[in-house]
C-alpha cells in the first residue's frame, strides 16, 4: 500500500505484544485513503509491562492516538486521564485518544460485536446467548450483550474464571458455568445465539473442540457466531452451517471495532455500510 505523508500528516499506531502480523495497519490505512484523510497508521511494538513509557513517547511525538491489543488493554486503564462508559464497564481499553495531552481510552470491542450482530439481523435486547470463553475478547462481548438486554450464560473450562467475569456485570445478566459437554447441551438448548470467544479453532494455535454434539441441542434457527476471523470457516463453524445454522466468524468485529475507532481518532463519521464492503474486499485479497 502507498502512503502520503506530509510534515502536517497525524500520527496513529497499533501496540501490542506480539503486534507484527496485525491487520490493523491494513484496515485503518485503507479507510484513511478512502476518506482522503491527512493520517497514517502504523504498527509499533511495545513490550509487556511498558504502557507507561511508551505512552509518554506517544504524547511527545505528537500521536493522535493509538490502538492496543494484546496484553495491553488492562494495563492502560489506570494510565488514562478519562476512560469512557465502555472502557470504564470492561475495564479495558484498546483505542486511546491523546487530545491537548490527555489519554483518553476507549473499547471498541463490545459495540463492534453489537454491531456485527446488527449486521446478521440479530438484536440482543431479550436474547439469551450462550458464550463459550471468558477471557479479554468474551469479557467485552458479555458485558455488553448483558447491556443491551441479553441473558447470557458464560461458559469456562476453569469456571471460577467465568464466575470472576459475571461479577462485572452490574445487571446481573451473567451466568457462570462450566465447559462440560453436558452443560454446553443443556445450555444450547436455550439459546437463541451461540458466541465462541475462545481460541479453539484459531489457526496456529493447535486447539480444538472434543465434541461438537452440543451444536445438535442448539435451535437451529438460532445462528452461530465465532470471533476467530481465521480460518475464515473455523470447525465450530463448518459444523453448524452442515446442522442448518447460520454462521459468522470474527471478521465483522474486527471491522466494526476499527471503524469505531478511526471515527474516535478523527471525529469523522463513517458509513459502515459502505466501508465494511471496502474492507471485506481488501481483506479478502
Amino acid at each position: 500500500m502507498l502512503v502520503e505523508l506530509k510534515n502536517t500528516t497525524k500520527k496513529l499506531c497499533v501496540i501490542g505484544d506480539p503486534v507484527l502480523h496485525s491487520q490493523s495497519p491494513l484496515i485503518q490505512n485503507t479507510m484513511i485513503s478512502a476518506l482522503g484523510l491527512d493520517y497514517v497508521y502504523l504498527c509499533q511494538p511495545v513490550p509487556r509491562g511498558m504502557c507507561k513509557p511508551w505512552l509518554e513517547c506517544a504524547k511527545f511525538a505528537g500521536y493522535a492516538g493509538f490502538n492496543a491489543t494484546m496484553p495491553h488493554k488492562e494495563e492502560l486503564v489506570p494510565l488514562m486521564d478519562e476512560l469512557d462508559s465502555d472502557a470504564a464497564l470492561i475495564g479495558a481499553v484498546n483505542t486511546v485518544c491523546i487530545q491537548e495531552g490527555r489519554a483518553i481510552g476507549h473499547n471498541t470491542d463490545g459495540e463492534g460485536f453489537l454491531r456485527a450482530l446488527a449486521d446478521l439481523g440479530v438484536d440482543a435486547a431479550g436474547r439469551t446467548i450462550l458464550v463459550l470463553g471468558a477471557g479479554g475478547a468474551a469479557k467485552a462481548v458479555c458485558l455488553k450483550l448483558a447491556q443491551a438486554g441479553a441473558k447470557v450464560f458464560v461458559c469456562n473450562r476453569t469456571v471460577e474464571k467465568a464466575a470472576e467475569l459475571c461479577k462485572h456485570d452490574p445487571l446481573g445478566r451473567l451466568v457462570p458455568a462450566d465447559f462440560e459437554l453436558e452443560t454446553l447441551c443443556r445450555l444450547a438448548a436455550q439459546a437463541d445465539l451461540l458466541v465462541n470467544g475462545t481460541s479453539l479453532g484459531m489457526a496456529g494455535t493447535g486447539g480444538q473442540f472434543a465434541d461438537f454434539t452440543f451444536l445438535d441441542a442448539l435451535p437451529r434457527e438460532a445462528p452461530v457466531v465465532d470471533l476467530i476471523y481465521h480460518p475464515a470457516e473455523t470447525e465450530l463453524l463448518r459444523q453448524a452451517r452442515l446442522r442448518g445454522h447460520r454462521t459468522a466468524n470474527g471478521m465483522g468485529l474486527l471491522i466494526h471495532q476499527a471503524i469505531l475507532a478511526l471515527e474516535h481518532f478523527t471525529g469523522v463519521q463513517i458509513d459502515a455500510g459502505e466501508m465494511g464492503k471496502l474492507l471485506q474486499t481488501v481483506l479478502r485479497d
